[in-house]
């Protein structure tokens, strides 16, 4: 595609010239026009390699982990304008002038496990002594937590002989005593250290011995851990069995160590719980047998093609396409005009949808604002950079356009999110918890069916 520029010659002057030089000029103006062309192309494709080598967060799938948290420019795809923009509005910490004040209410007085009336012995003014009560006194409380101390029950099973036929019996425990040392409550502080506070196995020790006086190692820890997976598995089935019901689905995946093999990590959020799944394949079996082929609900994820089974209700993440026009931005060329244009529709999206969200606007206006101020835009765009001289954003808009309506399932369903921000929020604690852990070293082969 040429660049439009002023030709230094009028085209009177062309038309003065001799016939021959005419043809001859022509010729050279093509030849040039052809050589600009092509190195107009070569400057896209290495302004698309070089993008390629530093992919960042901003315009890729990277994980915002990979970018060093102190990077202010250059290292995160913010320009140094953006940065100087963020520096002008930034706040100044704490609390902001007429914000509504926050803070810890007093609880009822016959929750507190003990009152302390007092009462002034004498006027400090006068030194006269004082009496009565006042009907409203001033209200402090002090929150303390007990002093841990393990609850230590020994049972003593007596094995006695019979005196008539010699045969010796011996009593059994009583029913919901376990035959291992641990009681149900300190298997569930085990789990819940590991689990939702993401503790190693030698922390979740060490703060079980300083803290409750436990005494215990990381082998014993681990065992505690098999205990609260068992108890737990018949919960796990119950969340899963009750999946394929849900109406809203929002689902991610993301790499796993599972032993010395590569797994995968499964998330599948719906309105009031989460599941996890850890699997060695990331095929499209895994979302299929977790939610069923017949999945009536929606399901929202990124452009992943594990999900293509369920491409008649999905919703593609909005927040996942602002990284892939980030892309052709920073790519410059065609790719820099195509992606400024579908940044600017994404834009208004999201505006609308802060505005719903916000309860500024009603769904029934939403649906509209959207069917006239951007659906047409970003299907005229992709049209454009369907055509273009840039291949990643031919390739890019070649896949939207094929799952155009996928784009604008929220527009159709109040609540429908258009982001997958629920699915990679939840998958985040995972992340953590795989870095700290490395990972889970339990049979490979078992992994497919067992729980994260």
């Amino acid at each position: 595609m040429s660049k439009t520029t002023t030709s230094p010659i009028s085209a009177e002057q062309l038309a003065g010239l001799p016939p021959e030089f005419r043809a001859l000029l022509q010729s050279v103006i093509e030849h040039y026009e052809r050589q600009c062309d092509e190195l107009r192309r070569q400057v896209a494709e290495l302004k698309a390699e070089l993008q390629a080598v530093r992919k960042t967060p901003q315009n890729s799938s990277l994980p915002p982990s990979t970018g060093h948290p102190h990077a202010k420019s250059g290292g995160t795809g913010e320009s140094d304008e953006a940065v100087a923009d963020a520096k002008k509005k930034k706040k100044k910490r704490g609390g902001q002038k007429g914000h509504p004040k926050h803070e810890r209410k007093l609880v009822p007085i016959e929750q507190c496990d003990e009152v302390v009336a007092l009462k002034p012995t004498e006027c400090r003014g006068c030194g006269e002594a004082l009496r009565g009560d006042d009907p409203d006194p001033l209200r402090h409380q002090v929150w303390e937590l007990p002093q841990p101390q393990p609850i230590i029950t020994e049972y003593q099973r007596h094995p006695l002989t019979c005196s008539c036929c010699g045969k010796s019996t011996c009593a059994e425990l009583p029913e919901g005593v376990p035959e291992h040392m641990s009681g149900p409550r300190l298997i569930a502080v085990t789990a819940v250290l590991m689990g939702l506070f993401r503790q190693s196995k030698s922390r979740t020790a060490l703060a079980l011995g300083a803290l409750f006086g436990v005494p215990c190692c990381p082998a014993w820890v681990v065992k505690q851990q098999q205990r609260a997976t068992v108890a737990l598995m018949p919960c796990y089935n119950e969340i899963q069995a009750a999946l394929p019901q849900a109406d809203v689905v929002h689902c991610d995946e993301t790499p796993f160590k599972q032993g010395t093999a590569k797994a995968w990590i499964w998330t599948m959020v719906a309105a009031t719980f989460t599941l996890f799944k850890i699997s060695l394949t990331r095929a499209a079996a895994v979302p299929i047998a977790l939610l069923g082929r017949t999945f009536a609900g929606a399901v929202v994820t990124d452009r992943y093609a594990g999900y293509n089974a369920f491409n008649g209700r999905r919703q593609v993440c909005w927040a996942h396409l602002k990284r892939d026009f980030q892309s052709l931005i920073d790519a410059g060329g065609d790719g820099e005009l195509i992606g400024n244009r579908l940044m600017s529709s994404l834009k208004e999206v999201f505006r609308l949808w802060h505005l719903y969200r916000a309860g500024r606007i009603r769904h029934d206006t939403l649906r509209k604002k959207i069917e006239r101020d951007c659906w047409s835009q970003v299907y005229d765009t992709l049209e454009d950079g369907q055509r273009c001289s840039h291949g990643p954003t031919v390739s890019l808009c070649n896949d939207l356009f094929q799952r155009f309506d996928q784009l604008w399932l929220f527009r159709e369903l109040p609540g429908l999110e258009p982001t997958n921000n629920r699915g990679e929020r939840s998958l985040r604690h995972a992340v953590i918890w795989r870095k700290t852990s490395f990972g889970t070293q339990a049979n490979p082969a078992a992994a497919s069916s067992k729980p994260y």
